[in-house]
């Protein structure tokens, strides 16, 4: 049996490398001032940025179910006997449920794997799908082993300013106005299924130090015997510089000095509701 894999943008993978890694990639569907653009394809992460801090009409849509069965039947008419397909978390999108329903019509030839994540955790959890689907293990096998530790992992944002929280409706503007007068930022924490408040403090400084220590804590309840090597501590932001992304790198280094550590841009559909300037830090296990 070949087994194909396909994701989508939310994890963060790029054109280049999902040619790399040989799998399939959605791009994500952005709505900038009534007009549909796509994650990586015409749509980059300066130009969305850019749109974004200019007060253009910005939302977030999943993909068309006929552009997900497209690149289906490509891939199963490209020689592939079967597909695993990993959208991001069911919680925090409707486009998992959606291709559920539409693989009911592939006779189980199309595997969807809910494993609840995003942005690093589903780029590692994509990894691992290559791994078992080079090693000749079935898409039923791969969803199950998965599924099985999806919620082996965890996820802190910062957010820089409250104006895009404000306008999604995740904030009053009253309360807005407080928290950018007296420097709160708020934490956002992702723990499988959705996006929730996780503390709110003052200073981006106090934001890292708050956020190393919620995640050192996970770790070790969830993995205090870690080996060396397995653990993945991922680092992923919203129009960082070079120094910023240093600065983060080091704190982590220092922190987790037997995971292994990298930077991704975070997945454009949260960075819709964070604006520019928010981090996040996750970690998840490497099998």
């Amino acid at each position: 049996m070949r087994t194909a894999v396909m994701t989508d943008t939310n994890s963060g993978i790029t054109d280049q490398e999902a040619e790399e890694l040989g799998i399939f990639l959605l791009p994500m569907p952005i709505v900038i001032d009534g007009e549909i653009r796509y994650e990586g394809k015409d749509l980059t992460q300066e130009e969305f940025y850019k749109n974004l801090t200019e007060g253009k009409n910005i939302s977030t849509s999943q993909p068309s179910p006929g552009d997900v069965m497209e690149l289906w039947e490509r891939i199963l008419e490209s020689g592939y006997d079967e597909l695993v397909h990993i959208p991001m978390s069911s919680g925090l999108s409707n486009s998992c449920a959606t291709a559920v329903g539409l693989s009911a019509e592939y006779e189980g030839k199309v595997v969807i794997i809910d494993n609840h994540r995003i942005s690093i955790p589903m780029r590692e959890s994509v990894l691992e799908a290559v791994e078992l689907a080079n090693s000749g293990v079935s898409a039923v096998k791969i969803k199950a082993e998965l599924e099985a530790k999806s919620y082996d992992t965890s996820i802190y944002i910062a957010v820089d300013t409250l104006e895009f929280l404000k306008k999604g409706g995740r904030i009053t503007p009253a309360a807005a106005i407080v928290g950018e007068a007296l420097h709160i930022k708020p934490i956002l924490t992702i723990q499988g299924e959705r996006l929730d408040a996780f503390a709110k403090v003052r200073g981006m400084k106090k934001c890292k130090k708050v956020m190393l220590e919620a995640l050192h804590k996970d770790i070790k309840m969830k993995f205090a015997d870690i080996a060396s090597g397995k653990l993945v501590v991922g680092l992923a932001g919203t129009g960082l510089n070079d120094a910023e992304i240093a600065e983060w790198k080091c704190a982590l280094e220092e922190t987790f000095p037997q995971a292994n550590i990298y930077y991704n841009p975070l997945a454009l559909s949260i960075g819709t509701h964070t604006g520019p300037g928010a981090v996040g830090i996750a970690f998840c296990i490497r099998r």
